[in-house]
Formats: C-alpha cells, structure tokens, sequence
C-alpha cells in the first residue's frame, strides 16, 4: 500500500512541475484586456459539479472557495491535494478557424486540524492568465506617395499572469458555525507586445509598443458558512464568502519604438475588486449533494491602468453529486457521481470599429457544463476526481469572436491518517 502511494506521489508531483515551469494555458484573445482571463478557486470536486463551493462541507477534499469549510476535516487527517487541467480550444470569427492545445496547473494544496476546533490549508493557486497571439493586414496609405496604398501588418501577443500563494484556517466558535480565512500572496507579470510593419515599403519606419504590468501584493478571502439539520440525514448549509477591494501595489511600464526607443511609465492605478459570493448546499444521507452558488465581481469600481474601463462579472453556478454507498465494500458503490453548469458574464470590455472611431463593448458571455468522478483509489481514503467540461463563450456582436472548450481535469487527493495514536499491547 505504501508503495503504490510513493509512485503515484511522485509521478502526480513530476507532472505538476513539468506543466508549472512550462504552462502555456491560454490562447484567448479576450485576455488582451485587463488582467486576462480570471481563474476560480475551483479544486477537483468543484469543477466536476460546475464550480459550485461556497456552501459545500466535505472532510474528504479540500475546498478552498470557502475557507469557512476547512472545519469539516477530522483531527486525524492530513489532505494533500494537487490537479491539472488539458484542453483543446477552437476559436472562430466566422471565417476562420483556429485550434490549439494547452495545460495548466490547477491547484497545489494542503489541509489539516490544528485543535479540535482550528483547521489550516496551505497552497498555490493561480488568479489570472493572458496568452494569445494574432495578426491581420490591412491596406493604408503610402506615407511617401498619398495617391499608392501599402501593407501594413498589425501583431498583437500577451503572455503571463498572476499566481496566488495563501495560508488559510477555518474555526468553529460553536456547532453548526464555522467561519474562515485565506490570507494570499498576490504576485506575477503581464507582458503584451504590439508591432506594425510595411512589409511592401522598407523605407517606413516600424512602429512597436512593449508593455508590462507587475504586481506584488496581498488578497483577503473572507468565508462563513452555517448549517441547518432538517432531519437525522439531511443538512442544508448557507456559505458566504467576501473578498474586500484595495489597491494594488502594482506598476507598469510601456518601451513605444520608431526610430528610437521610448521608455514611458504609464499611469500605475490598479486596484483589487469587492468581491461577493453566496451560496446553499443540501447533503442527505452521505449520499446526495445539491449545490447553488452565486458571485459578482464589481470590476466595474476598480481601477486598471488609472481608469475605470472594466465591467462588474457575475456568474451562476449549480451541481450536484451522488455516491450509491459510501460505505459498501463494493468498489462502485463508493464511487461519486458529479454534474454541473454555470454561466458566467465577462469583466472586460472589447475594442470595436477602426483606430479613428473605436467603440467599446461588454465582453462575451460564457456558458459551461461538466460532469465527472470521484473515484477511490485502492482501499485507502484517497480520491482521484476526473472531470470533462464542455466551455462555450458566445460574442456579443460580428466583430468578436467565439470560443469553444473542451477540458479533462484530473486531480488526486491524498488523504493520510496522520495523527492516529499508535496502541502497544
């Protein structure tokens, strides 16, 4: 039994490595703007059942949408828990079709009881990603000869992101009551690149922009969740999770290149959003688990680059997961059966029109599902949760473009009994 645990141990951790030292998670265009596309604080679980979290207690895998939930762990188990994500992409502008493959690592975590009340969680999780490369070619007027028209190759490329590393607990002041922390280390870069050649005119001068934004600062998660017994097996538990705005620490910095170059220290407010969550989980009998969740984002008071130029992102979440037997010695039976859906509005603003009369639109709706497992390995307590999601973001207007997802994320639990007193006869 130990054995087999090392090898999977080691084999979870190599793969995770590989992908964080060499992800490359996104080929959006959408993440041109603002900090890039955002990521959830979604673990295994959550992902299979549609990021439903905030009102979902399970001493078996940690959740950290809600720190208030690290109180459902017994004092005897230790939690280790890591995941990846792989996904075909297909991008069109009712023209053409682009395909790409991507990784990410998801998530890297670790919980345990400090007291018979105190729970901690410690991990790594990422907050944003940009990534994206295109091109296009339009014909403008030779700066020589007004009366002749020329080439002119617009490139656009981002890469980066920002990464969290946080420590949470979660108390109990009393049954029923658990309220909790995350504490998180908010760091990472974003670089975008913009260039204009003439390739049918050698004698125009390119033009190019090199920006970057870093950021180095802290982010607060604030979680409270209570519980209800309707009956001996049932239990409904109402979470609520808030994550206070501020401003960022955070400077960024733009190289504009003719002739010569230019180094231009651009307008350096950036600031953290309110952010609000609630949500209701139904659990009967260890067996079935029912959860909503709701949460916006009010982006649209926070300032990016000194200006108020994003939108307020809401987003709807509903899942459910059902085990036949948790307790039957029948393998199948102890497997749990997870679906879900969510929809979710966008927080960024798009560019329309040409450079003389550009106009500004609401980003594109996104829509997803998802089923999946949870499935124990061997006899132990430990979970392999994988999960397929199906991702539409639906434009708003022609001039955007339309992405579809396709996603299999795996995750592994390690749940140890760590703490267990040995008994000598």
């Amino acid at each position: 039994m130990v054995g087999y645990k090392k090898i999977m141990g080691a084999l979870l951790l190599s793969t995770l490595t590989g992908i964080s030292v060499a992800q490359n998670n996104t080929n959006s265009p959408y993440t041109r703007y603002g900090f890039g596309l955002l990521s959830d604080q979604s673990f295994g679980k959550n992902k299979a059942m549609g990021g439903v979290g905030y009102g979902l207690r399970d001493g078996f895998q940690i959740n950290a949408s809600n720190p208030a939930s690290y109180t459902a762990i017994d004092s005897l188990t230790f939690l280790f828990d890591g995941g990846i994500t792989l996904q075909n992409m297909n991008i069109s502008d009712k023209t053409t079709k682009v395909n790409a493959k991507n990784s990410s690592l998801d998530y890297l975590a670790m919980q345990f009881r400090i007291s018979r009340k105190l729970a901690m969680t410690a991990g790594f999780l990422p907050f944003s990603n940009v990534g994206y490369n295109f091109g296009t070619t339009n014909k403008v007027n030779d700066p020589d000869n007004p009366d002749n028209n020329v080439s002119a190759k617009y490139s656009s490329s981002g890469e980066g992101g920002l990464h969290q590393f946080f420590v949470g607990a979660g108390y109990i002041p009393f049954k029923g009551l658990s309220f909790g922390a995350n504490v998180s280390y908010l760091f990472g870069s974003v670089d975008r690149t913009l260039s204009i050649t003439f390739p049918d005119n050698t004698n125009v001068t390119p033009y190019s922009e090199i920006s970057e934004i870093r950021v180095r600062d802290y982010k607060l998660d604030l979680g409270l969740q209570y519980t209800k017994y309707l009956s001996k097996k049932s239990a409904l538990t109402l979470g609520v999770v808030y994550t206070p705005g501020h401003s960022l620490n955070a400077d960024a910095t733009m190289i504009r290149t003719t002739s010569v170059s230019d180094t231009t220290q651009l307008a350096n407010g950036f600031d953290l959003p309110d952010c609000f969550g609630a949500g209701l989980a139904y659990t009967y009998n260890n067996r079935l688990t029912v959860g909503f969740d709701y949460s916006l984002q009010k982006w649209g008071n926070a300032s990016f680059l000194g200006e108020k130029s994003l939108c307020n992102r809401s987003k709807y979440s509903i899942g459910a997961e059902y085990v036949p037997n948790p307790f039957n010695r029948n393998y199948f039976n102890r497997v749990k059966y997870r679906v879900g859906a969510y929809y979710s509005d966008p927080y960024i603003k798009v560019a329309e029109g040409t450079n003389s009369s550009t106009t500004w639109a609401k980003g594109a709706r996104e829509y997803g599902v998802s089923a999946g497992f949870g499935l124990p390995v061997f006899s132990s307590r430990s979970i392999l949760s994988i999960s397929g999601q199906y991702v539409k973001v639906k434009a708003r207007t022609p001039n955007m473009v339309d992405e579809n997802y396709l996603k299999l994320s795996i995750g592994i639990t390690f749940n140890e009994r760590w703490f267990a007193k040995w008994k000598v006869e």
